[in-house]
């Protein structure tokens, strides 16, 4: 257990004090205190890496000097270093720091489907405006601070105020910031000539200023200036997609494919709209002004529907469009099976049936409208379903909804532990399944009380999925990480999982379940860069196929959610349809196409198959497929 001194105290911290990792440092609570552990070359995370244990080193050493130095009266919205902590030999090793509970990064606030849980256009407004009062502190401060690398992971979000931590990292004085992550780096200080952002000259405070107008775009649009798929006519002009902001090919070309889960540039207004244009195409520099997020005021059209910030509706034309119930597209048959003018918040497929939850008229609703409980919408739910059961768990809660003919029933109470914000529980057919302390949980429909315990995990640390014939989980912590598969309905974790180690800030993970395999998939920001990784495993817990992909450039890994697991093979929504993913030697690659299927499908949907078709299940309805 590794011993630390701050002041003339000594601190004890253990693997379950972990409450976060990054790339850099992992973050332990204890006692009320928060601190933060920098990685040393030796660290396992950095293992068989020797340019991170480089990276490593020469950061230790440096922190030796800056961080006594560093900057005093920082915005309040800066997490700064406190005191310092020491090693044994009494080199810094990190810092104490200021926790903020209940917090999520900026970055889920990017994601349409978290938004629309609950999280109005008004509270992201207020957001953007807290965070640019604080970076205008920032620039104001006598130390010529500059945040540097800048990005939606290291902003987190508690009610409207949004707080910058990892200051550790910030520009001053004769310590310059040399990190950077691709999607929110400024291209003007990049080798224009690379096939990806690399730096090479120093941030700025136009630097920040960039980074926060990519953050304002993405927050507003879910799309940031780069998104989309650029497919030029001229083949010979096609460029790898981390290289488009070297060659400003944003997403107002008329050759980009933008995405079709985002919300569409037009509904945002002209002043905007064209200061972002001056930015990203025309390389605007300078402190944009307060305005263009202080006058944002969102509508809803009352003829069409369409939430914009115009005058104007965009798309209104004064027609109500009809309702379509059955279409057919070359090969495919779709015929529309549900629509609601709520959210449609989970869906899962068990014992063959299509089971989903959705929220309307200020309640939370079955398929079959039945109410499961009136209340509001919260972006801090987990959902989940077993048969006709429905689970809404918060923090370290969980509501059980049991069935019922009668009406609303008061739900069943159960202590979970937690993943940061997420409550670490699943379901499926016949059994919840939950971490209690450093206990495995499963509960049958007999009763919550007659629980039976699967395996013991690392409390608070623990990830966990389950499907029909099998589960999949993970923990990691400080120096120990671990993957396992199980067995419902039987005692005992199979820990030899064999997979690679999760290197960096893990930013997402999902498992999705086949009949006798699962589908992992992480998101990870490894440096500079994000990476999406799936992993093929078999019930005995061997790796059968791994592949890698980028976020947001269109492909089958551009995306993690939504995929449907068969024998051997996964179908997987993108924006051009259905794509059929199965191993290939030791890889994953697409094997087929159904472009027939992009008239119901894009990369948000979420996929189910059943007896008499393929289900899609997109944000307002559910659609059943069926392919000749």
């Amino acid at each position: 257990m590794p011993e630390y001194f701050i002041g003339s105290r000594t601190v004890n911290l253990r693997p379950t004090d972990v409450i976060g990792k990054g790339g850099e440092a992992d973050i332990y609570r204890k006692g009320g205190e928060a601190y933060k552990i920098f990685k040393t070359p030796s660290h396992p995370d950095l293992a068989g890496f020797p340019d991170l244990q480089r990276e490593a080193k020469g950061r230790i050493a440096e922190h030796q000097r800056k961080l006594p130095s560093f900057p005093k009266n920082l915005p309040s919205h800066v997490t700064v270093p406190g005191e310092l902590i020491r090693d044994r030999g009494g080199q810094i090793a990190g810092y104490v720091m200021n926790f903020i509970d209940d917090t999520e990064v900026l970055f889920r606030y990017g994601e349409r489907g978290f938004r629309e849980q609950g999280i109005s256009d008004d509270t992201m407004r207020s957001i953007l405006i807290d965070l640019y009062k604080t970076v205008e502190g920032i620039h104001k401060h006598r130390d010529n601070v500059v945040i540097g690398d800048f990005n939606d992971l290291n902003v987190l979000v508690k009610g409207t105020g949004a707080h910058i931590i990892d200051a550790d990292s910030m520009q001053f004085g004769t310590f310059p910031a040399r990190m950077f992550t691709i999607k929110f780096v400024d291209p003007l200080i990049c080798d224009p000539k690379a096939s990806s952002p690399i730096m090479v000259r120093p941030h700025s405070s136009d630097t920040d200023w960039y980074s926060y107008l990519v953050m304002l775009m993405q927050s507003l649009l879910y799309v940031g200036p780069y998104g989309g798929v650029y497919r030029p006519s001229d083949k010979k002009k096609i460029v790898p997609h981390d290289a488009r902001p070297l060659k400003r090919i944003t997403v107002f070309e008329p050759e980009v494919i933008y995405p079709r889960p985002a919300r569409h540039y037009k509904i945002l207004p002209d002043d905007l709209l064209h200061y972002f244009e001056q930015v990203f195409k025309k390389d605007k520099r300078g402190v944009p002004p307060l305005s263009l997020v202080e006058n944002l005021r969102f509508t809803t059209c009352a003829k069409c529907g369409v939430l914009h910030a115009r005058g104007v509706c965009p798309d209104c034309v004064g027609v109500t469009p009809a309702m379509v119930k059955e279409v057919h597209m070359g090969k495919v048959k779709g015929t529309k099976v549900f629509e609601t003018s709520g959210r449609i918040l989970f869906a899962t497929m068990q014992d063959g049936y299509l089971r989903y939850l959705y929220h309307e008229s200020e309640a939370y609703r079955r398929e079959g409208n039945s109410v499961v409980v009136n209340a509001p919408l919260d972006p801090f739910i987990r959902f989940r379903i077993r048969g006709g059961d429905t689970l809404l768990a918060r923090g370290g809660q969980c509501l059980v909804f049991e069935e019922s003919s009668g009406g609303v029933k008061a739900p069943t109470t159960l202590s979970v532990g937690s993943y940061g914000n997420l409550p670490l529980i699943d379901a499926n057919g016949g059994n919840i399944f939950y971490v209690d302390g450093d206990g495995f949980y499963s509960s049958s429909d007999l009763g919550l009380e007659f629980r039976e315990k699967v395996g013991d995990v690392l409390p608070n640390q623990t990830l966990f999925w389950v499907g029909d014939k099998m589960g999949f989980g993970f923990y990691r912590a400080a120096e120990l990480s671990m993957y396992f598969v199980f067995r419902p309905g039987h005692r005992g974790l199979n820990d030899s999982v064999n997979l690679p180690g999760i290197r960096g800030q893990l930013v997402d993970s999902t498992c999705i379940f086949g009949p006798d395999k699962a589908w992992f998939f992480t998101t990870t920001q490894e440096g500079s860069k994000a990476v999406n990784r799936c992993y093929a495993v078999d019930s005995r817990g061997a790796l059968v196929g791994q592949a890698e992909g980028t976020p947001g450039d269109g492909s089958w890994l551009g995306k993690i959610r939504g995929a449907s697991a068969a024998q051997d093979f996964l179908l997987v929504p993108t924006d051009d349809g259905v794509v059929r993913v199965a191993p290939q030697g030791n890889s994953l690659s697409v094997v087929k196409e159904y472009p027939d299927t992009r008239r119901f499908v894009d990369a948000e949907s979420n996929l189910f198959l059943s007896k008499e078709g393929l289900m899609v299940v997109r944000r307002h309805d559910v659609w059943r497929l069926v392919i000749s």
